[in-house]
């Protein structure tokens, strides 16, 4: 007889939109069984940190010039400040494949990574990143080599060579685009229950890849690596599982016409001290007088803000916190309509 096992709550994923860019995205995944916040959340960071790939210049030919400690003629910065100012280039590649970029820069005026021609299938992101300042004079010219690869590469010079014959020079190169990923735990509801998580990530990379591509590459890399761990068929929590809705009627249509939009008619009349506020932001709404649930929901956000020594940052973590319970400002739940709902489940358990 097939073992019968218990089902797993299925989060659901979305991403910020209001804040989402090139460079920074926010991924909420909520809900989530107990405790798994912190394992899928620390997992996730430590594998894009470390594991991503991307693209850096690990070698240069600047003509004139056969070593770092070199100076160019017309070139404000000395030879190792233009190396220093070439490792902050940001390359986004299409193939992965290694590939050359050029510079080449006559007269007076600022040198930046916009000048730099490339092969079809690389790009330089960060077009306004200055290089170097040349003088009237001043002829600079430089043939990049550019590599993939994962993490941190120092400069790979050949072993009892101090001077190149083609006049190469080696560069450290930080493949990884991603620049910090940090992730928060907070609660969620699911139906009646109130111990389940929500993962909050947040990644910020340096654009060459978005954040959207770096969670996929991460979980892709996790799933991977965790196949080898299954000792016999993979138990299908997917199909015995799956993502909990807001609370049902009996016909199986969402109650959110009703006068508690669906949600425990006892989460309206709890005080907010389960709401778990910050100290700060639980005392203003003490002191005005805000008590239970019901009276915080009921109030807009421009009455919040009215609160004495309450701030927008204290309104983004009530409204954060409510979130987490399907709840918003604004709401207009109406109290008597609460008593006559607690009235008709009682008579319905009778």
């Amino acid at each position: 007889m097939p073992m019968n096992y218990k089902p797993l709550i299925i989060p659901h994923l979305s991403w910020e939109q209001k804040v989402s860019s090139n460079t920074y995205g926010e991924l909420i995944a909520q809900p989530l069984e107990p405790g798994f916040g912190i394992t899928l959340g620390n997992a996730l960071r430590r594998v894009i940190l470390s594991s991503v790939e991307g693209s850096a210049v690990t070698a240069v030919v600047v003509k004139g010039v056969n070593n770092e400690f070199s100076t160019v003629k017309g070139v404000v910065e000395d030879t190792l400040h233009v190396l220093l100012n070439l490792k902050g280039i940001v390359i986004k590649n299409t193939t992965g494949q290694p590939g050359k970029m050029h510079l080449s820069k006559k007269g007076e005026g600022v040198v930046k990574v916009g000048d730099i021609k490339t092969d079809s299938h690389l790009e330089v992101v960060n077009k306004e990143h200055v290089i170097a300042h040349l003088a009237v004079d001043g002829d600079l010219d430089i043939e990049f080599f550019v590599e993939s690869g994962r993490g941190f590469l120092p400069a790979q010079w050949p072993h009892g060579q101090a001077l190149q014959k083609d006049d190469k020079i080696y560069l450290d190169a930080m493949f990884c685009p991603v620049k910090r990923v940090e992730y928060v735990i907070e609660q969620a509801r699911v139906g009646e229950r109130f111990d389940c998580d929500k993962l909050v990530l947040r990644v910020y990379t340096n654009g060459a890849i978005s954040p959207q591509d770096v969670i996929h590459y991460g979980t892709s890399v996790l799933r991977t690596q965790l196949e080898h761990f299954l000792l016999a068929t993979e138990i299908a929590f997917n199909e015995i599982s799956q993502s909990p809705n807001i609370k049902q009627s009996k016909e199986g249509k969402l109650d959110v016409e009703g006068p508690t939009k669906g949600l425990p008619v006892e989460l309206f009349l709890k005080p907010i001290d389960e709401l778990e506020f910050s100290v700060r932001a639980h005392n203003c709404l003490i002191g005005a007088g805000v008590k239970r649930v019901i009276d915080l929901v009921n109030m807009s956000e421009d009455e919040v803000l009215k609160i004495k020594n309450f701030g927008r940052k204290s309104l983004r973590e009530v409204k954060e916190i409510l979130s987490a319970f399907n709840l918003h400002l604004g709401m207009n739940i109406k109290e008597l309509d609460l008593k006559k709902a607690m009235k008709d489940q009682e008579e319905k358990q009778s």
